[in-house]
């Protein structure tokens, strides 16, 4: 809890400079990550921060020392060569890009590795803390190297902030905006360049190994909650802040757990939860939407079958006739009566179901959209009347009054479906 207080509280100048510098790295990170996740080049990603561990050595041997300048110089002249090759390979060779991406990915990583292992054993005392660059140590970020990384990616975030709409364009429509004069060729290599140097100034507080995951699982999260750009990038860049500061945290109370695992625990938590409970596409909320639309089928197949009894004349149906009626479907019919009772839609008279006045308004409804819809498939679609029963059971459940409003003026306020039985409007329609 002290360790805590201590963190959270900035009692350390240099803690409010990380948080700060691992912020604006959030951002920009989850800024071009979403971008990169719409456009739907997530693999490039992944290959350019595993191909900048190369550039990071070459960086350390012209400067002597960890000099972020000539790091980030040498890292971004890596990326760029692994994103060149990537475009030039695709255009020119028979590859697909998956297989070019992952030959890029690991060639530079192996040749990254090699040199990074050959400059462990040179006996250079600068050499401690190189190895960060594997899997990220946000705490062990000097001030002076904050500066840099911070100023960077305020750029990216001020770069994409403009130019919101150029790459809107470019991931959703390139085709119209080349139409309309858009340089969108120009645009994207300005993305690139803004990918590899979100990845540039992830390398010492991520890791080269698990940047990539900083730039695309924020996005990928936040989409199972938002369809809007706006919202989308917002989200991201919340969801990259949080795991970002958490992960952080876990290197300062732990100094030998290294930050780049920590974030991305926190960022596949973040994942899990909007996979599992988000309100518009997780996995729960679409289990109980399905269970709830199933619930409303039975309902309504056993209302249309109360409706058919009362247009024959019977005033309801005894429940061991409605369990023959659905006999692979008792327990949800079960439930349905049960439902149904208790909104009033229905009574038990003795064993004997049958319909309040409520209920016989809302079974007229349901009789009176499948029965319209038959109809509209049968004359408009050319359907035999025999095949349009099942696709208008499907149907039936979905159709708005809106809906229904346009077939009633489509089919000129029709009275009999295709088979000849009529379409309830009022309660002297039953026969």
């Amino acid at each position: 809890m002290e360790d805590f207080v201590y963190f959270f509280t900035f009692q350390d100048p240099s803690i409010a400079w990380v948080v700060i510098g691992i912020t604006l790295l959030g951002i920009g990170s989850a800024y071009v990550g979403t971008f990169s996740f719409l456009d739907k080049k997530a693999l490039l990603g992944d290959a350019i921060s595993h191909s900048v561990l190369p550039g990071i050595c070459l960086g350390f041997i012209l400067a002597g020392e960890k000099n972020p300048l000539y790091i980030v110089t040498g890292a971004f002249l890596a990326g760029g060569l692994a994103t060149f090759l990537s475009s030039w390979l695709k255009k020119n060779t028979k590859l697909s890009e998956d297989s070019i991406i992952a030959t890029i990915l690991s060639v530079f990583f192996g040749f990254g590795i090699v040199m990074l292992t050959a400059l462990q054993k040179s006996g250079n005392p600068e050499i401690a803390g190189l190895n960060s660059f594997i899997f990220g140590n946000a705490i062990g970020i000097s001030e002076f190297d904050l500066m840099i990384y911070g100023g960077l990616s305020l750029t990216i975030i001020l770069v994409l902030t403009v130019f919101l709409k150029e790459f809107r364009l470019m991931v959703f429509d390139p085709a119209f905006g080349r139409a309309i004069g858009f340089p969108i060729n120009g645009i994207r290599f300005l993305f690139n360049v803004l990918m590899i140097l979100a990845v540039v100034i992830g390398i010492q507080a991520i890791g080269v190994v698990l940047m990539a995951a900083l730039l695309i699982t924020p996005g990928a999260a936040a989409r199972f909650w938002t369809d809007r750009l706006n919202s989308l990038l917002i989200l991201a860049a919340l969801f990259s802040i949080l795991s970002g500061i958490l992960g952080t945290y876990i290197s300062f109370v732990i100094p030998q757990m290294p930050t780049g695992p920590w974030v991305v625990v926190f960022l596949s938590l973040f994942a899990l939860i909007s996979f599992l409970v988000s309100p518009k596409s997780g996995i729960i909320f679409r289990y109980l939407k399905r269970k709830n639309y199933l619930r409303k089928t039975h309902r309504d197949h056993l209302l249309k079958s109360l409706y058919k009894a009362l247009e024959e004349g019977q005033k309801g149906l005894l429940i061991d006739k409605i369990y023959e009626l659905y006999p692979f479907q008792k327990k949800e019919i079960h439930q349905s009566i049960i439902d149904l009772n208790k909104v009033g839609y229905i009574y038990n008279n003795q064993g004997i179901i049958i319909l309040t006045d409520s209920g016989v308004t809302e079974a007229m409804r349901v009789v009176r959209l499948h029965r319209l819809w038959e109809l509209y498939l049968n004359e408009s679609l050319k359907i035999a009347p025999d095949h349009v029963h099942e696709s208008a059971e499907q149907m039936e459940h979905l159709l708005t009054p809106e809906l229904e409003e346009l077939l009633e003026k489509r089919l000129n306020f029709p009275s009999l479906d295709p088979h000849q039985e009529t379409i309830p409007r009022e309660k002297n329609d039953l026969r």
